[in-house]
């Protein structure tokens, strides 16, 4: 197997009811090419939360084998999602004063702001996973997206701030060091799924991203392209296929596979004497259910999470002129792709809704399996695993450059040093979080 020369990436999706490890790189058109992928079933999840330390940990080796011998490569380090009912989020508005207001705002007074946020108290147990940053003021003028290059004393902004428990990130940490594996960042799976099927244009216009997994659904409103509301709500699909499986009395694979070949959340299409046969288990009778049954179970567990998703986008205030979300609402995720969801979403919410399929950025020849809504968060994590090798690339071209200077202007004001420790500072408020999870491993071992 190829070693890892650095010319890949690696996302790893840890689900509730499967694991993905996808291994991709960047092609010259700058769509994501995919090398392999690894598919497990997820053992030790459950709602978005490692359970079980052992069979998860059993689960992505699987997974990353699969990648690994699909593609011939070797994975070392991955870019790994966050989901789970323990996640929430929250605004925050802050502010640092400059030193000297005639020099122009630059990437730094940002960096500080940020991490001036990162510092704040959390309720015990808990830990900021992402500070994410909104509109800024300068000197009181609002409404600045971008103040780098303005002059200014006062630079504010508003913050979007993503909170989750600290002890089932670092769980997720320890199963992947024990998988053999290096955590190159950790992300918001909403935000992943986001990137993956998400057009700019409908960011700047005001839309919901509903992305139903198998055992949460996770929410990300966005509006002037900038994120304004997360939530994860613990129901998925996985819940639907309980409901089946009590309500016809029949065993969970077998309440699957209804659910994927029959299922349906619109329970007026169905006529009465549309009927299906399940062998019966060890001899005994068969069992005979109607789709009509079938879609009505279906049916009230989906208003159910769609109805708990509708509340989540008014508390954003969908209602009012200013937030309203003009590019609707949009599925992606396994459980999205249940016959007639769209059109009962359309229904509840009255919002336009469309699937959400991860193909905008993947090249021309991709297998079209990966184009499903299963992958929009594997695909996203990919691509933040792209994006972070040129960050990193970047960070460490501009620290060969510093290093090549300070040799050529020795004895020189030593300015380049502390362009150094500014580089050093940036890379880390990037890498945050994967500094402290790999801090807290290896103290751990």
């Amino acid at each position: 197997m190829e070693q890892d020369n650095g010319n890949y990436s690696i996302g790893l999706d840890i689900g509730t009811t499967k694991i993905v490890a996808i291994i991709g790189k960047e092609n010259e058109y700058g769509k994501i090419e995919v090398l392999g992928i690894g598919r497990s079933k997820s053992l030790g999840v459950h709602r978005g939360v490692v359970n079980n330390i052992t069979q998860t940990i059993k689960s992505i080796q699987q997974a990353v084998e699969q990648a690994e011998m699909n593609s011939g490569l070797k994975i070392g380090s991955v870019v790994v999602g966050i989901a789970g009912q323990h996640i929430r989020s929250l605004q925050h508005s802050d502010y640092i004063t400059r030193a000297n207001s005639e020099e122009v705002i630059n990437e730094d007074d940002l960096d500080k702001l940020c991490n001036q946020v990162y510092k704040l108290v959390m309720l015990p147990g808990e830990e900021i996973i992402h500070v994410l940053p909104q509109e800024y003021k300068v000197d009181g003028q609002a409404e600045i997206k971008q103040p780098i290059g303005m002059y200014g004393g006062r630079l504010e902004a508003n913050f979007h701030v993503v909170v989750g428990q600290v002890s089932s990130i670092k769980n997720i940490g320890r199963c992947i060091k024990s998988a053999g594996l290096d955590l190159a960042n950790i992300t918001l799976e909403p935000l992943a799924s986001s990137d993956a099927v998400l057009s700019q244009e409908e960011k700047e216009a005001g839309v919901a991203l509903i992305d139903i997994g198998g055992g949460t659904t996770d929410l990300a409103i966005f509006k002037d392209g900038i994120i304004r509301h997360t939530a994860v709500i613990p129901f998925g699909g996985n819940v639907i296929t309980e409901d089946i499986k009590e309500g016809c009395s029949i065993i969970e694979k077998q309440a699957e596979l209804l659910k994927m070949k029959f299922g349906s959340a619109w329970p007026g299409e169905n006529k009465d004497n549309e009927i299906v046969s399940i062998p019966g288990l060890r001899g005994r009778e068969p069992k005979e259910i109607t789709l009509k049954n079938l879609s009505k179970i279906i049916h009230a567990r989906v208003v159910e999470i769609v109805e708990q998703v509708y509340v989540e986008i008014k508390n954003y205030g969908h209602e009012e002129q200013k937030k309203k979300l003009i590019a609707g609402i949009v599925l992606t995720g396994g459980g999205s792709q249940l016959k007639h969801l769209k059109q009962l979403v359309e229904y509840i919410t009255g919002m336009d809704t469309r699937i959400g399929y991860p193909n905008e950025h993947l090249a021309g020849d991709s297998d079209e399996e990966i184009a499903s809504p299963l992958y929009a968060t594997a695909v996203g994590l990919l691509m933040n695993a792209v994006e972070n090798k040129d960050k990193n690339k970047a960070y460490e071209e501009g620290m060969a450059a510093e290093e090549g200077r300070e040799m050529v202007m020795e004895g020189a004001p030593s300015e380049t040093a502390t362009q150094g420790t500014v580089k050093k500072e940036r890379k880390s408020v990037f890498d945050k979080w994967s500094e402290k999870l790999k801090d807290f491993l290896d103290n751990a071992e």
